[in-house]
Order: structure tokens, then sequence, then C-alpha cells
């Protein structure tokens, strides 16, 4: 079982894979594929942390991971605008890869301030079980979250987990609608 800073790291892995996909596709339709995929990915990540890891960054680090928390939501906020934007483009517009490019940018500096400093702290004060055990509360719950972006939806307990459950159900739903890669391609752990 891994630790949540291992879980994490390996969603973070897997934007970036994503992310490359889009920009190599072949074609339009490969590239809408591919930005589905990075969409769903990051609005059930971004939410599952919002959910799962800030609360326990104010629980086990106090005022400090109350400051990481805040700062950190900050940055979701901001993201979550910006994948707003980019679920609602089409693949070969004007606009398509600029506005993802200005996502992926924010998000990297997002991504890599959290593994090198924020989520080393967590588990540092974590033991061992606890880290695994708060590594699969978080697996577990993004299959219960939206796989869209809601910029407007309420973040914090307990509106924000009543509004992302409601919120799934129609993601869900539309998700059948949508076209994804025929085959989920996990990224090199190289």
């Amino acid at each position: 079982m891994s630790t949540i800073t291992d879980v994490l790291s390996k969603d973070h892995r897997e934007l970036v894979h994503y992310y490359k996909r889009v920009l190599n596709a072949p074609d339009n339709d490969t590239a809408t594929c591919w930005q589905n995929q990075f969409v769903w990915t990051l609005a059930r990540h971004l939410v599952a942390e919002e959910l799962v890891v800030y609360p326990a960054f104010e629980k086990i680090l106090g005022e400090r991971g109350r400051i990481i928390a805040d700062r950190d939501q900050s940055e979701h906020q901001a993201i979550k605008q910006k994948l707003q934007i980019f679920q609602g483009l089409k693949a070969g517009t004007m606009d398509f890869v600029p506005s993802l490019e200005s996502l992926i940018n924010d998000l990297a500096e997002h991504l890599n301030e959290e593994e090198m400093a924020d989520l080393p702290a967590l588990d540092s004060s974590l033991n061992n079980e606890d880290s695994k055990s708060l590594a699969a509360y978080f697996c577990r719950i993004k299959s219960f979250l939206p796989s869209r972006c809601h910029p407007t939806a309420p973040i914090n307990p307990p509106f924000g987990t009543i509004a992302s459950f409601i919120a799934a159900p129609f993601d869900q739903l539309g998700d059948l609608l949508r076209r994804y890669p025929d085959e989920r391609v996990e990224p090199s752990t190289k």
C-alpha cells in the first residue's frame, strides 16, 4: 500500500502524461479524447485534495497546515477557472493549445510545491499506517467526485462535500457521451 505522497505523486505524473498526449495527438479527435481524460483526472484530483488532504494538513500540522491548505486552495481556484475554460474548448481551435499551456504552467508550479514541500511535511508528521490510510481514503473518495470542473461550487466541508456529491452523477452521465482514449495508458514510472 502506498503513502499519501506516493498516491498524489502518481496522479501528478498521470496528469503530465495526459497533457503530453493532448499536445502530441495526431488529430483533433484523438486530442479531444485525451482532453477528456486530462479534465476527468484533474477535476477529481483537485476536489479529492480539498476534501481529504487539506483537512489533514490542518489537523496534523496545525497553523502551518492551515496556511498550506489556504494557499493551496487559492491555487486550486485559479487552476479550476482555467480548467473550466479548457474543458469547454474544442481541439483544433485557436485557443485550445494556449489554454492548455496556461493551465499546465499554473498546475506544474502547484504540483512542484506540493511534492517538494507540502507533502513531505505532512508525511513526516504521519506514521506509515496513517499515511497509507489517508492515501486509501483519497483513492476511494475520487470515485464519488465530479469529473468536470465546477469552480463556483463551495470547497469547504460540509457544503463542498455536498456540492461534489450532487454534481458527480450529472458529470458521470455526461461522461457516457464523451469520448475517451480506448485504453488507459499509464505513464512510465522510470
